[in-house]
């Protein structure tokens, strides 16, 4: 789906399809069929965006066969999709039983990191339509925290400063793919400080992908966090829109019982808690609400749990769409557009409480176009156009 910003930028919006859980080709083009298709037809699109997740070794197998990645976009144009990006963060086995610290894995001081990108843009480069002005990849923000020292800084810098080479050559062949690492609670990079001062001076095909879900726990003002990533010179190459489960009052035994719900055993959900202007907190959620050191409870929690963009909570949660909208209108309320993707990314439909998950596939679609619908709309109120 495309709309049109005043200042003639085209933003592409799509849906993340880590959604998923298939891990080879077959599976791929039937998630297109199924429901990257069943989304755009329940929202009456002629074409939809669709944020592509491939596990490394389909990216490898993709990156080294074109006629391959000529059937997937065969796939797309069939079902009426487009794809002008890539979610490479995670490397394999994201829907596996248990994730959680897995999916930092490889790193970018690994040269399979490195590899795994090259292979996704590479396959972007000939998936993206002809008239798509760039495409973007997310990545994960250098690392987990730990263990990390500066020798790893600098191997990681250098196989970014690598990765950029590929991408200025894509670009010299007329296919531009851009590079957003995408700050999360408990990484290097958890916050734009974070990225401003490491990513400070990386070549200009390296940018940020902004999770919003992500920069709504760390308790970040869109504003501050925006003007700190223009003054270190760092593009918002896309943004992936997404809430996070906030916890007003953590001391009510209604709002711990309705939290609870969510802690699951795939994901990891980091927790953090405003006290003050400073933003505290745990790993996970059991952590947070019962570990040997919990957290006090005594400001707001916000919750690393992507929850759908449409659907209320249940009381007294809530959930961080006034923050979600917040960043929607200074990437685009202004008389320039800040980015050209937006990607819905909810990824924990099937680890929601059980009140709330889909059951089957028609449920998902309807939950997934709701989603797309409800950030369209939000889209349109900035002043976007459809195209």
């Amino acid at each position: 789906m495309r709309l049109r910003h005043r200042d003639g930028t085209v933003v592409h919006l799509g849906y993340c399809t880590n959604v998923h859980p298939a891990e080879d080709l077959e599976g791929v083009l039937r998630q297109i069929r199924v429901f990257g298709g069943g989304v755009r037809e329940r929202l009456g699109a002629d074409r939809l965006g669709l944020g592509l997740w491939l596990p490394a070794p389909l990216a490898r197998q993709l990156a080294a066969d074109p006629a391959l990645v000529d059937r997937l976009r065969g796939g797309l144009e069939a079902a009426g999709l487009e794809t002008v990006t890539l979610n490479a963060f995670p490397y394999r086995g994201f829907q596996d039983p248990v994730v959680k610290h897995r999916v930092y894995h490889p790193d970018w001081t690994e040269r399979a990191r490195l590899d795994y990108t090259v292979d996704c843009a590479r396959v972007l480069a000939r998936l993206m339509p002809e008239d798509a002005a760039r495409g973007s990849v997310s990545t994960l923000p250098l690392a987990w925290r730990e263990p990390w020292d500066p020798g790893r800084l600098e191997r990681a810098r250098r196989h970014l400063t690598e990765l950029a080479g590929v991408l200025a050559e894509l670009a010299d062949r007329g296919t531009p793919v851009r590079v957003g690492l995408e700050p999360e609670p408990g990484c290097v990079i958890e916050t734009s400080r974070d990225a401003a001062r490491l990513l400070f001076g990386l070549p200009p095909q390296i940018g940020v992908c902004l999770d919003t879900c992500h920069t709504a726990t760390g308790f970040e003002e869109a504003g501050t966090a925006l003007g700190r990533l223009a003054d270190a010179g760092l593009p918002v190459v896309k943004t992936q829109a997404s809430a996070a489960v906030e916890v007003p009052d953590p001391r009510d035994p209604a709002a711990r019982e309705a939290l609870s719900d969510f802690a699951e055993d795939r994901f990891l959900h980091q927790t953090r808690e405003l006290e003050g202007a400073r933003a505290r907190g745990r790993d996970d959620l059991p952590e947070a609400m019962s570990g040997p050191y919990p957290l006090p409870g005594r400001g707001p929690w916000r919750t690393h749990f992507h929850v759908p963009l449409h659907a209320e909570a249940r009381p007294p949660l809530r959930i961080t769409r006034d923050h979600l909208t917040d960043v929607l209108g200074h990437l685009f309320g202004g008389e320039r557009a800040l980015t050209d993707h937006v990607e819905v990314e909810t990824y924990t439909w099937s680890v929601l409480p059980e009140d709330r998950r889909p059951a089957g596939e028609g449920a998902l679609v309807a939950g997934i176009a709701a989603e797309v619908a409800w950030a369209r709309d939000r889209l349109t109120e900035l002043g976007l156009e459809p195209v």
